[in-house]
């Protein structure tokens, strides 16, 4: 037996408030950020969000290499929406998991299901296998985002964890906008496959890190049947929820696209997502106990502040991404490889302001300003780029990224300290996934709203020119426009794509002016020399000291 001392064994002041706490973090005595054990767990940690946040950008490149070999053009909506499937469907359960579960343990095993996942996708000899890898690698992914926030949660004290935080939210914003160019580079000089072979290595070294060098005391061990197991994961709650995000997620896919808003499958799957949200809802108001969404984490103020900002916030984020390349293909004739390296402007100023905001933010105490910060400046620079036009040169396009990705750095991650500061430390598994569920949903939601809105506009424009198939042009794509549409046309059908995108830009910054309400909501809460309940009841495992890392 290890000679350490946990640190949950520490005397707490008996207090009825849980953030009547001692000045200082009772973490804080026993934290070292330098030790090579917690450096080893951290960028393993990081490197497992990297591939995650890869994941779900590589593959828009390397889809038309893809239709070629499997010859299934049919499927490519499957090959995003497998993975958005299940990996919005079992964040809420993963945080039930991770609530009554080893934190190592869980999220090893999350790690093992992608790498299972990626070698399925890399692998497939068909269309069919190969998306049933994709949903195998968001089954994984979802375990994984929860996993990463719950190690620095378990490691870091409180009054700490912006920087941490704020790595998290880098490592996924620099990886997601990298994930074309890598793609790309994969596709043209070795082969598509190498887009998920590249996953195996790089989870490995995480699988080793974590399994090596991680240790967390795992929930008190009770001695349950499987039924009884079973029965504390909510599975009536899971049985309605799952249904409804599946009608959700296929509506916002299908809508418009494959079938038109007011078709008769799209209103019935709209209306199903309706019903069995409200039965989940009464299904977690009746069992507390068991909930996975339960009303005392749902209705807390600063938690649902904290989703809709998140969902509001990262629908803008989605919109920017997707949409910013597809300008630069077709308003500037870029390349697919080249459109994402223009995008490295708004990655520089996002990592930038991460680490000034989470400095900022150990230093105050307060988590709000850095929110309010995001709100205001990431819908100026959407707003902003909303203007632009085919001849805009750099220092518009660069300036106003850098504005955009400022904002974005300041709170994008930040709005998960709201949960990790209001609720009981039993409960921030549970805040934390419905984070992660805000954040699929919004990505999902959003670029179907901003899908429909940029093909509406891009045909009622082009509607107007003598002699195109404004459809057969929307088919096309941004990449093809110039070797399909004939020359004295090109103009126009090049400032209808200018028109139709900055469209969706404006939307991005509506949404983005429209996560201030979801800041208001929030309480001013500080972190600084904020001690974590240590109560028996609210620890899911103990963390022991450095050494023991």
């Amino acid at each position: 037996m290890s000679s350490t001392k946990s640190i949950d064994e520490a005397p707490v002041k008996p207090t009825n408030d849980l953030h009547d706490r001692d000045h200082k973090d009772a973490d804080e005595t026993t934290f070292n950020p330098r030790s090579l054990k917690f450096i080893t767990i951290m960028l393993g940690m990081y490197m497992s969000v990297c591939l995650v946040a890869l994941d779900r950008t590589i593959i828009a490149v390397a889809i038309p290499a893809m239709t070629n070999e499997f010859h299934s053009i049919s499927d490519i909506g499957w090959y995003g929406s497998s993975y958005m499937l299940t990996a919005a469907c079992f964040n809420p359960i993963f945080g039930r998991i991770y609530q009554l579960y080893s934190t190592k343990w869980v999220f090893l095993i999350s790690i093992l299901i992608f790498e299972i996942g990626s070698a399925v996708c890399g692998a497939a000899p068909t269309s069919a296998a190969f998306i049933v890898g994709r949903a195998v690698a968001g089954l994984g992914s979802a375990g994984i985002f929860q996993g990463g926030m719950m190690v620095i949660v378990g490691l870091v004290p409180l009054v700490k964890r912006p920087m941490y935080t704020a790595v998290f939210g880098m490592a996924f914003g620099v990886s997601a906008v990298l994930g074309p160019v890598v793609g790309g580079s994969f596709t043209d000089h070795l082969t598509w496959r190498w887009c998920f072979y590249l996953n195996l290595p790089i989870g490995g070294f995480t699988l080793l890190s974590i399994f090596l060098f991680f240790h967390m005391d795992p929930p008190k061990r009770e001695n349950l049947s499987i039924v009884q197991q079973i029965q504390r994961l909510d599975p009536v709650g899971i049985f309605f929820f799952v249904p409804s995000i599946v009608c959700l997620i296929l509506a916002m896919q299908w809508g418009g696209t494959t079938y038109a808003w007011s078709d008769p499958k799209m209103i019935g799957l709209l209306v199903a997502f309706g019903v069995l949200l409200i039965i989940f809802g009464i299904v977690e108001t009746l069992t507390p106990e068991t909930a996975m969404a339960p009303n005392r984490v749902v209705l807390n103020r600063s938690v649902a502040g904290s989703m809709i900002f998140t969902f509001l916030n990262y629908g803008s984020v989605m919109a920017i991404a997707y949409y910013l390349a597809i300008w630069f293909q077709a308003a500037k004739g870029e390349t697919a490889t080249h459109a994402g390296i223009n995008t490295i402007p708004m990655v520089v100023s996002m990592v930038v302001s991460s680490i000034i905001s989470a400095k900022i933010t150990q230093f105050l105490g307060y988590y709000i300003p850095g929110l309010i910060a995001c709100s205001l400046l990431s819908a100026v620079g959407s707003g902003m780029l909303s203007t632009m036009t085919r001849y805009s040169d750099h220092s518009y396009w660069i300036g106003y990224q850098v504005l955009f990705g400022f904002g974005l750095g300041c709170g994008a991650q930040q709005a998960s300290l709201a949960s990790q500061s209001v609720l009981p430390k039993k409960d921030v598994p549970l805040g934390l996934a419905l984070g992660f569920l805000m954040q699929q949903l919004g990505g999902a939601v959003f670029l179907s709203v901003c899908q429909n809105i940029f093909a509406t506009k891009l045909v009622d424009r082009l509607s107007g020119v003598a002699g195109l198939d404004a459809q057969k042009i929307v088919d096309t794509g941004a990449t093809d426009i110039r070797t399909m549409v004939p020359s004295e046309e090109l103009d126009a059908v090049v400032e209808a794509y200018n028109f139709a995108i900055t469209r969706v830009f404006l939307v991005a910054a509506i949404l983005s002016a429209c996560t201030i309400a979801g800041v208001a909501m929030m309480e001013w809460k500080s972190i600084k020399g904020m001690k974590e309940a240590k109560s028996a009841e609210a620890v899911p495992g103990k963390v022991e000291e450095t050494e023991k890392v």
